[in-house]
């Protein structure tokens, strides 16, 4: 057991073999800290969309900048494997004969650790593990025309000019970018969890700064949890939440200036405003809701336990044993040899 602050019986004591109908929700603010790209080919993704929820008046529709949920979930898989790789639980080469090889996002996944066992793979003939955390597309809160910004770049030479040998060089281009400071209403779900499960997967999003194209060089993101919510079934998602959190806007426009209203303190209200509703809408039995308080409480007693080195390796490691029982006795390592 690592955590005192949260009842343990919303976790599982093993990873079940089928789903037994509890999940864990981990609602989160995603806010831009710099420019970014979230994009699939050479322009940002967007959808059209109404603005709102508001039944009062009919909602305009809007267009919206998308954040595809591999986008989300690919970042945060990678820094957990980071870490995997960090404490010697896989190996990085396949060289080594007393760790497994495990390569992300190809055939040689070791179909064994936290980051197969609980995020899935597929490999053809091989076998394959389902999902375990649920993840959708979410939608920037502003406008599309309001989130993002054309920027010219180049390439230029060495010495810092345009120019090589009285020859100029033309290879200069525009792209869209998501803006800083735009939000992403998100919900990670986790079904049917274990403690460590739980905790290596909010480890992962809390770590995560980069998402999108050009990691090295923008597409910075802070990620605020807002809520985390244990049910029995699964909840609202994130375009209805995103609507909602829009709807909620304007009704506060009339009490408080625009400017402070796209600010993450701000949202964060406005999420623990519009969860009663959207909660009573899903018609599920919510056994445990951290939010205020006792979600301090909880992230405060998280960061303890995962700032600290040793608490860290025991928790990857106990993740690690639980995935491997699990692949050996359920899943498609359950064949398979080192």
């Amino acid at each position: 057991m690592f955590l005192r602050t949260i009842q343990q019986d919303v976790f599982h004591q093993v990873i079940p073999s089928r789903p037994m109908g509890k999940y864990a929700h981990i609602v989160i603010l995603r806010e831009t800290s710099s420019f970014a790209l979230f994009r699939t080919e050479l322009e940002l993704n967007f959808a059209k969309v109404s603005a709102g929820r508001s039944i009062q008046r009919l909602s305009p529709i809007i267009s919206r900048i998308v954040l595809y949920k591999r986008k989300q979930t690919s970042p945060e898989r990678l820094t957990g494997r980071e870490l995997l790789r960090r404490y010697n639980l896989i190996s990085e080469s396949r060289d080594n004969a007393e760790l497994r090889y495990c390569e992300y996002n190809s055939e040689h996944f070791c179909k064994h650790c936290p980051d197969c066992i609980y995020y899935g793979f597929a490999i053809g003939q091989e076998g394959s593990e389902k999902s375990k955390i649920m993840v959708d597309s979410a939608f920037s809160l502003p406008h599309f025309d309001e989130a993002r910004q054309t920027m010219t770049f180049n390439a230029p030479y060495e010495h810092g000019t345009m120019s090589l040998h009285g020859e100029l060089k033309h290879s200069l281009g525009e792209q869209d970018h998501v803006l800083p400071q735009i939000f992403f209403p998100s919900i990670e779900t986790i079904r049917d969890p274990t403690e460590p499960e739980f905790l290596y997967v909010l480890n992962n999003i809390l770590r995560t700064r980069r998402y999108g194209a050009q990691t090295t060089r923008a597409g910075t993101v802070e990620n605020h949890i807002a809520a985390i919510i244990f049910a029995d079934g699964e909840i609202f998602s994130n375009l209805k939440l995103t609507q909602a959190l829009y709807d909620w806007l304007q009704s506060e426009s009339q009490t408080q200036p625009p400017a402070n209203a796209y600010q993450a303190a701000n949202l964060l209200i406005g999420i623990h405003e519009v969860l009663p509703t959207l909660l009573k809408e899903d018609s599920v039995v919510v056994h445990l809701q951290l939010e205020g308080l006792q979600l301090k409480m909880l992230l405060a007693e998280v960061n303890g336990l995962l700032t600290n080195e040793s608490k860290l390796l025991l928790l990857l490691r106990e993740a690690y044993a639980e995935c491997d029982i699990y692949s050996k006795t359920f899943g498609a390592g359950s064949k398979s040899k080192k």
